[in-house]
């Protein structure tokens, strides 16, 4: 007779999961394109490779790695810029073509040829931008919560966009955004969690101190903002995409403040084989918010196009 639980259930119950499996948990760096990255590593087997968001970190996997590295390599790395990763002084250093290279460099350097790619936000933009690069590299693409760049500079001409993305242009400022999000204890940091989730009870202070301490290293609040302080210089607000080949999952947590859901309809004309999967009463951290859905949506996305791997 099965159970039926809550999801606070569920959520506790993951919690004591991984308490066990971060015994298993491996941390390691890679040198790729310049820059010495980390990562957190479990299981055996074909590649998964997990780009995190802002103001995120590796750690915004915590629930997908033990669930995934079951059947395969799971690497969640902190991006160039965040945590334990390098954090380059220039500007200049975060643009999109040096996240292709870092993403590139990470896949080959640990022995693979192609992995499945996930990425949620920033992540995801960039997962978005190594498929058009190297589709040959890539089994299958995963995103969360971040538009195809076509839709996403659609959305951009609109008011209703432009006014949710209003952080956007508050942080090509110099220095005022870092004072901004180390305020009061990296107040900030909380409330782009806490504030923005439906489902708040997802985000422990355990949760919230791990962020706020990521975000606090010695140059990653910079570093972090220099993603947003090069965007309007990015070929990923290029209106003119062609067809991916790759076979894509998008996952959407529907109350997304930063992201409207219309920025995910007609994603289809762009990708040859594409599927969605929306999550209501969810916001932007969807796999954190809704790991249990995540989870389950990207398995079974990855058993019907995966003959050999999964």
């Amino acid at each position: 007779m099965t159970k039926n639980i809550t999801h606070n259930e569920y959520h506790q119950q993951k919690i004591q999961q991984m308490t066990v499996t971060e015994l298993t948990w491996k941390h390691e760096y890679i040198t790729t394109n310049g820059v010495k990255l980390h990562y957190v590593t479990q299981g055996e087997g074909p590649l998964m490779l997990m780009l995190h968001g802002f103001p995120e970190f590796w750690y915004s996997w915590r629930h997908q790695i033990p669930e995934f590295a079951q059947d395969f390599k799971v690497v969640a790395i902190d991006l160039r810029g965040y945590n334990d990763s390098d954090k380059p002084n220039e500007q200049s250093a975060y643009v999109m073509d040096e996240f292709i290279k870092d993403v590139e460099g990470v896949i080959k350097g640990l022995g693979y040829q192609k992995c499945v790619l996930v990425g949620h936000d920033w992540g995801g933009a960039i997962a978005w931008n190594f498929a058009y690069t190297h589709p040959e590299m890539l089994e299958q693409l995963i995103i969360l919560n971040l538009p195809h760049p076509a839709k996403f500079a659609q959305g951009l001409r609109t008011p209703q966009q432009l006014l949710r993305s209003n952080y956007i242009f508050l942080f090509q400022l110099p220095w005022i955004p870092e004072l901004l999000l180390q305020s009061s204890d990296y107040q900030a940091i909380e409330t782009a969690f806490k504030g923005t989730a439906v489902n708040k009870s997802a985000f422990t202070k355990a949760d919230i101190d791990a962020y706020k301490n990521a975000a606090a290293k010695r140059g990653a609040l910079t570093a972090m903002l220099n993603y947003y302080r090069n965007i309007f210089q990015q070929r990923m607000l290029n209106p003119n995409w062609g067809v991916l080949e790759v076979p894509t999952l998008m996952i959407w947590g529907e109350n997304d403040t930063a992201l409207g859901k219309e920025l995910t309809y007609d994603t289809a004309a762009y990708v040859r084989d594409f599927q969605i999967k929306y999550i209501p009463n969810c916001g932007h951290w969807v796999q954190q918010e809704q790991p249990e859905l995540v989870n389950h949506y990207m398995g079974e996305f990855l058993r019907t196009k995966t003959n050999s791997i999964y």
